[in-house]
């Protein structure tokens, strides 16, 4: 039962003054129910007082004498040194990491390790959100070795100190999460992509399929949804595959390495782009070399990357089609003349060549490469682009 509504201290003092006063002759349970507590509880603090005093009266601790999951001062130092050197790791990485650095140390379990950073001040405790719904299995191919499929996009662009936009252009591994290119840009022209792409693809060789989302200059509105960007992608050999629009969970490995860039090197942004592409090289290192990966077995990426067998050819020939095609060059109005009339294809493909094959009476099939682009009806002298965002059928002029 429980003391009565006062300071529970100050009633077990007076409890046992009374019971002194009384003396021999006191009725321990008729003090009990002066008290409103159980004779029990009232047993127990004679008790305590008898072999301690005053002091004894006091609540004590509830926490367990001993503590086996409590680390060693020396051990806990160093996990919070590593902690405040890699802030955005969390205990299994931190705990893999340090395995990896220092093997002689008995490093404690990830959960011991979490308890330890939050002692110390170092984990900073998220509102639970509520679970959305699982997205839909992605029709995007798995990569199954490494340069299978690179995944590429422009983070958010930001203002360095100086004031100047930066735009900084990330290239990642699918299979091996290691981030091929990470270079900050002033834009996001085709022209300036296809230069950091080059020097990727000679220092690393070509990919299989490169993945990206709709936006420039990953993609246009024309026909076949081609850019500038694709069409020298697949005279390289390497397909195209898009996310679908609005889907970026799609590429959630990339879109999480873009939380994790802005987290250590865009909190504050560095002050002006040169700096903070220093920042992106020392990331990049510790992103490929030395950061552990859940995914990987707490492995960094390194581990299971290899550059490319395919070179980056000297030049670059034109698409190659059957021997019963017909070819057409597009002209450089994004044109091309068929039948004695000229039909508008794709800017994306000026000076490029395109096939077609005749698939029914007098229906055509366009092609760039393993890209359909468009059916042609030639009784009624009309073209049809394919996946174009502006539907609708072209006539000759």
């Amino acid at each position: 039962m429980p003391w009565k509504e006062t300071y529970p201290l100050q009633e077990r003092k007076r409890f046992i003054e009374d019971w002194l006063r009384a003396g021999a002759a006191t009725n321990v349970a008729a003090l009990c129910r002066l008290y409103g507590i159980s004779r029990r509880t009232g047993y127990k603090w004679l008790e305590r007082f008898r072999q301690g005093g005053w002091v004894e009266l006091e609540d004590r601790s509830h926490a367990a004498h001993r503590q086996p999951r409590r680390i060693a001062e020396s051990v806990e130092r160093r996990l919070i040194e590593a902690r405040r050197q890699h802030p955005s790791w969390g205990p299994k990485k931190l705990r893999a990491w340090l395995e990896s650095k220092e093997p002689q140390t008995s490093w404690p379990a990830a959960s011991t390790i979490g308890e330890a950073l939050k002692r110390a001040g170092l984990v900073r405790v998220r509102q639970r959100m509520r679970r959305l719904a699982e997205a839909a299995p992605s029709p995007l191919r798995e990569p199954k070795a490494p340069n299978d499929v690179w995944t590429i996009d422009y983070k958010g662009q930001f203002r360095t100190g100086d004031g100047v936009l930066c735009y900084p252009l990330t290239v990642v591994d699918g299979y091996s999460r290691f981030l091929l290119n990470c270079t900050a840009h002033v834009g996001t022209s085709y022209e300036e992509a296809r230069r950091g792409l080059e020097r990727l693809f000679l220092q690393r060789g070509l990919p299989r399929r490169i993945r990206s989302d709709n936006g420039s200059p990953f993609a246009s509105i024309g026909t076949g949804r081609l850019s500038r960007l694709n069409v020298w992608w697949l005279k390289l050999g390497i397909a195209v595959e898009r996310i679908e629009p609005g889907k970026p969970q799609q590429n959630g490995r990339h879109e999480r390495l873009h939380r994790t860039l802005k987290a250590e090197t865009v909190r504050p942004p560095a002050g002006d782009r040169r700096r903070q592409q220093h920042r992106f090289d020392l990331f990049r290192q510790e992103y490929n070399q030395e950061r552990p990966h859940e995914a990987l077995g707490q492995r960094p990426p390194a581990a299971f990357y290899a550059p490319a067998t395919r070179a980056y050819p000297s030049e670059l020939a034109d698409l190659d089609y059957p021997g019963h095609w017909e070819r057409r060059r597009v002209r450089h109005d994004g044109r091309i003349k068929f039948l004695g009339e000229k039909y508008f294809l794709s800017e994306a493909l000026t000076r490029e060549l395109v096939g077609l094959v005749e698939v029914d009476e007098a229906i055509w099939q366009i092609w760039f490469g393993p890209v359909e682009l468009a059916l042609f009806d030639a009784a009624n002298r009309v073209l049809w682009p394919l996946g174009s965002a502006v539907s609708g059928p072209r006539g000759g002029h």
